[in-house]
């Protein structure tokens, strides 16, 4: 098994990842809040996670993946005030607030199809939790860190944190939150501004609403992840995934929730990717400068010189290491899909590289070295923009043997294939946008364009020089580059 190796957001810094319960492995993502359509933001900690999924599960770990649907409790602004986000919108669309609950994951599922993100092990609904999260809010009121007022239930950060520390994820400090919260306007029901909810009284506008001990009400945005996460996961489980936008206050105060629920963490990696940015700014729906995954695929938004396909786009964030700020801009959309378009040609050159009885040093010193080294970068911290780099390096390999500049084994091009195959479909989860019907189309086409450049090579054979010429010519018209080489003629489609 392989030694992988991860950023725990806990400790800030890389650690030797050992599951609780080796071989199996729970792993918790903060999936989206469905009250509109999936954006670019959203694309990247599914496909971040999705990556940290496969490469699991191809190691030999067997992976529980849950990730949720939030469909109530989360405010505007991620705050304790203001409308429920679903509600809203279902008030501005003349709707049940779960038809918007349920045609926003919709859209969600269809994006991520399209972006080949597998599917988790189990997508639970924060709707369908809600006895487990009042379950949650009485452990932590009968240990005595929380607090009814007014029919609602608040976290007593202040009692918390002073036999345990709240900020241990985001590295923050009670004082510097409550100097902070003094500044914002807030209810009296409070005995401090930086506590947060754990159970709302809904007002008689609210329509989604329970009863509880405490009031006909909903549950805080924050206690579905915990009580979820425990339900699927247990008391103690390997992963919690999700935006560096989350860190603070939603995975901070789920920390805080588990620790005084059970008396210690839930969780033993937090991982979260960066943020997709648009001049630097964060890419969001609450600031308004989102681009839907949709308009991407269509091309329709005023921002976009064209559309990109959802390969193009899993492709432009895999660029990136997960840990690192993306920008998006047309300029390194374009960028991403000619990287794209260039590891599927490769797939396809493989298919018409021809095996010698032997390869030449160089290529059987590449080849031997491909798949360990595509190893090594997935075991760093899952570096998809190294394992690109030398599926790269491969394809000047595989074009030096068409050009009949290098020769290769039987065995080695099994190799190559197989690396090939394992890192570009399997773990980076690419897929060929021209499979099926496109696929054969364009094997059969390559096998015509060879056919046309034997009768080529007969005609020269033959000193037919004018046959010869004018099938190069004919081909060059069409935008086939031909190169002659002492082993024969070499061909590739220029775009």
């Amino acid at each position: 098994m392989q030694n992988l190796i991860i950023y725990n957001t806990l400790h800030r810094q890389k650690e030797l990842f050992k599951p609780i319960n080796a071989p199996h492995v729970g792993m918790y993502v903060c999936g989206p809040t469905v009250y509109g359509d999936p954006h670019l933001g959203h694309a990247r900690p599914a496909i971040t996670f999705d990556i940290l999924f496969r490469y699991l599960q191809h190691i030999g770990y067997k992976v529980r993946y849950v990730r949720n649907i939030t469909d109530v409790g989360h405010l505007e602004h991620d705050a304790d005030e203001g409308d429920d986000k679903i509600e809203k919108k279902a008030r501005l669309e003349q709707l049940e607030p779960m038809e918007i609950a349920q045609y926003y994951t919709n859209r969600y599922h269809d994006a991520m199809r399209a972006l080949n993100v597998l599917p988790p092990s189990i997508e639970p609904h924060a709707t369908g939790h809600i006895i487990e999260q009042e379950q949650l809010v009485k452990e932590i009121l009968n240990n005595g860190y929380a607090y009814e007022s007014n029919g609602s239930v608040y976290f007593d950060v202040e009692k918390y944190d002073k036999k345990y520390h709240y900020g241990v994820l985001s590295g923050r400090n009670l004082r510097d939150i409550v100097n902070k919260s003094r500044e914002l306007a807030g209810t009296t029901e409070k005995h401090n501004q930086a506590d947060f909810a754990l159970w709302k009284k809904a007002m008689p506008e609210h329509i989604m609403r329970w009863p509880s001990p405490w009031s006909d009400g909903f549950p805080g945005w924050h206690c579905e992840c915990t009580a979820m996460g425990r339900k699927y996961l247990g008391n103690h489980f390997d992963i919690h995934g999700g935006g560096m936008d989350l860190v603070f206050p939603h995975h901070e105060c789920e920390i805080a929730q588990a620790v005084a629920s059970q008396g210690d963490q839930m969780v033993k990696y937090w991982m979260h990717n960066n943020m997709i940015t648009i001049n630097g700014q964060k890419m969001g729906k609450s600031l308004g400068n989102f681009i839907t995954l949709e308009q991407f695929f269509t091309g329709n938004h005023p921002t976009l010189d064209q559309a990109y396909s959802p390969m193009t786009i899993r492709f432009f964030i895999l660029s990136a290491h997960y840990r690192g700020t993306v920008d998006f801009s047309n300029e390194a959309l374009k960028a991403a899909e000619k990287g794209y378009q260039r590891l599927m040609s490769a797939v396809d050159d493989l298919k018409r590289v021809q095996a010698s009885d032997a390869s030449d040093a160089k290529t059987h010193e590449l080849v031997a070295a491909l798949r360990q080294k595509c190893y090594d970068a997935m075991n760093d911290d899952l570096q998809t923009p190294l394992v690109i780099s030398n599926l790269f390096e491969a394809t000047h390999v595989i074009n030096s043997i068409l050009d009949h500049k290098a020769q290769i084994s039987a065995d080695d091009l099994k190799e190559l294939t197989d690396t090939f195959n394992l890192f570009t479909f399997d773990l980076l989860g690419l897929k060929d946008e021209r499979s099926g019907n496109n696929s054969k189309r364009e094997e059969a086409f390559g096998k015509v364009v060879d056919m046309v450049l034997d009768l080529r090579a007969k005609a020269k054979a033959a000193k037919d020089w004018a046959t010869s010429d004018r099938i190069r010519d004919e081909l060059a018209k069409d935008g086939f580059e031909i190169k002659d080489t002492k082993d024969g003629a070499t061909w590739k489609l220029n775009s």
